[in-house]
């Protein structure tokens, strides 16, 4: 009887043969992109585009986006005390977080724009950002706190000659020493406690003036992102009131002082940044601004790290709709390329379209700062209401816009290696950071009630479209009668400013977009025709034109 032959298996067997994935969007100049090109050049910074080039290259390299997914995979570590028993309060990061920082802050992303004396600065300043943020938000924090810290350290001249040269510097000095002797600087800031939150006034912190002109805090902070940045400004109940103070990791004689970090965050996202818990005790301080006048002082800063979270939630749409178009240009679906299926192409125009009116707004924000800061009245105005309205809106857009971009995607897309779930847990940040959507909306609230000029600049720059689009004069029209009545003006407010934040981007568009992106705008946003998902745009819409705004 013979025996059998024992089944074998074949080595050199194919098993399957890897097609229709799209290849890693790496390799690519992430400023290639028409709608961030030109607005940069339409809010005065055309002088810059040469290198925002360079650095798109950067943001696009492999080397760049290997560092984002390192820094985000390796989190940030806290050493309270060092091996011999000695409280340090030290934070260890990956090298690469390290790396993204170097980039960011030699790319003039921190302080910078603020030692810039050419027009256009902190727009340049702004393109740089958006492209920063599609590459990775974590590190940004710092980055944005630091280049929001000089408007207001500059309440105190005397501080702000000591340390405003380095906070502009474009070198990045990692570690704790004595501030005057390092080449460059990063500052932070501590506001909300446990017990108050937004509700600063609740906060219990006390300072106590000393003989010598410094104040000594005792306290806690419940919220402290970055706490290995340099500086930190503080609010504090003093005698006078609520006042702000700078407050320096290392004190000018080079010993630590007192910041005890209890706890590290342990968050949705933004996982490379470390947020934490500081304790004050005996903590030196130094007052800035005058006393009593605490948030007055603080709100510059908290205005600048706002404009910086609609820079970056407009730049996390973009970053998720470029990678739902590079998958749809090399996917194909039932013989047919992805990008040129009817619905996907609805789909993605639809998103186009929001991201496109979110950068449009961001930049013409950033553009209102930039000419403000250089004494222009009618754009602080501008600024000054526009940016609630501008933080509210494009903030709340991006957890959903980055969710259909990722469903794009299908399967791939809810991967980690995609880079899709980062940028999702990334979403929510900005809508909370510096002012919840409440916050906002009732900050609009009281812009109006208290600074009129504000909507005066405000009607300016939406009746420079006047008469271009019937669809854009009634939401106007209409806007204009809700802003008119005072009555449940709170319960009202959400659905104001979510108005008024249509209403200007459609001004935007339809003066600076083309023709086919302001008509789907108007058409969609101000006069109804779309359902409640992306990707319903009526038939009428020319979807090769709004395809065609799509990242490369």
């Amino acid at each position: 009887m013979s025996t059998p032959t024992a089944p074998r298996s074949n080595p050199t067997a194919v098993t399957h043969k890897v097609t229709n994935q799209a290849p890693p969007l790496t390799g690519h100049d992430a400023a290639d992109d028409a709608v961030l090109l030109e607005g940069v050049r339409r809010e005065g910074a055309a002088w810059h585009l040469e290198e925002l080039h360079r650095f798109g290259r950067y943001v696009g390299s492999e080397e760049a986006q290997h560092w984002a997914d390192q820094a985000n995979r390796h989190e940030p570590e806290l050493r309270t005390h060092d091996r011999f028993g000695h409280r340090i309060d030290e934070v260890e990061f990956h090298p690469a977080y390290h790396s993204l920082m170097d980039a960011s802050v030699r790319a003039g992303l921190a302080g910078a724009a603020w030692a810039d004396e050419r027009p256009g600065a902190h727009v340049a300043r702004a393109g740089g950002f958006m492209l920063a943020t599609m590459l990775e938000q974590g590190h940004l924090c710092p980055v944005s706190m630091t280049y929001a810290v000089v408007p207001a350290l500059r309440r105190s001249p005397d501080l702000a000659k000591t340390y405003e040269p380095l906070l502009t510097s474009r070198v990045y000095e990692p570690g704790l020493s004595a501030p005057a002797g390092k080449r460059g600087l990063l500052a932070g800031m501590g506001m909300t406690e446990k017990q108050g939150g937004t509700d600063v006034r609740a906060n219990t912190t006390a300072a106590v003036e000393q003989a010598d002109g410094t104040w000594r805090l005792r306290g806690h902070k419940w919220f402290t992102s970055a706490p290995m940045n340099d500086l930190f400004l503080v609010l504090a109940q003093s005698p006078g009131g609520l006042s702000c103070f700078l407050v320096p990791r290392v004190l000018p004689d080079r010993s630590r002082n007192t910041f005890r970090i209890q706890r590290l965050k342990d968050k949705l996202g933004n996982r490379s940044n470390a947020s934490s818990e500081p304790e004050f005790d005996d903590t030196v301080a130094w007052l800035v601004g005058d006393e009593g006048k605490g948030v007055r002082t603080i709100i510059d800063m908290v205005t600048m790290t706002r404009l910086d979270c609609v820079l970056g939630s407009a730049a996390g749409i973009r970053a998720a709709l470029a990678q739902a178009a590079h998958h749809a240009r090399h996917r194909s679906v039932f013989g047919v390329e992805l990008i040129d299926q009817p619905l996907m192409r609805n789909v993605l125009a639809d998103l186009s379209l929001e991201s496109e009116a979110a950068t449009t707004l961001a930049l013409r924000l950033a553009g209102a700062a930039d000419r403000a800061h250089r004494g222009d009245a009618g754009e602080r105005a501008f600024l000054r209401l526009a940016t609630a309205i501008g933080k509210y809106w494009v903030c709340k857009r991006q957890p959903v816009a980055v969710a259909e971009a990722l469903e794009c995607l299908g399967g791939n897309g809810y991967d980690e290696a995609s880079g899709m779930p980062r940028l999702y847990r990334e979403a929510p940040l900005n809508g909370i950071w510096e002012g919840s959507g409440n916050v906002n909306a009732l900050d609009m609230l009281r812009a109006l009630t208290r600074e009129p000029e504000s909507l005066e600049a405000l009607s300016a720059e939406i009746e420079a479209a006047a008469g271009a689009d019937a669809r854009l004069d009634a939401a106007w029209r209409e806007l204009r009668a809700e802003l008119a009545r005072p009555e449940d003006a709170q319960l009202r407010a959400r659905r104001v400013v979510e108005r008024a934040a249509l209403v200007l981007q459609g001004s935007l568009l339809v003066r600076h977009a083309p023709a086919a992106v302001a008509d789907a705008f108007c058409a969609s946003r101000l006069a109804g025709d779309q359902g409640l998902a992306f990707g319903t745009l009526p038939a009428g819409t020319d979807f090769a034109a709004l395809l065609g705004r799509l990242p490369a």
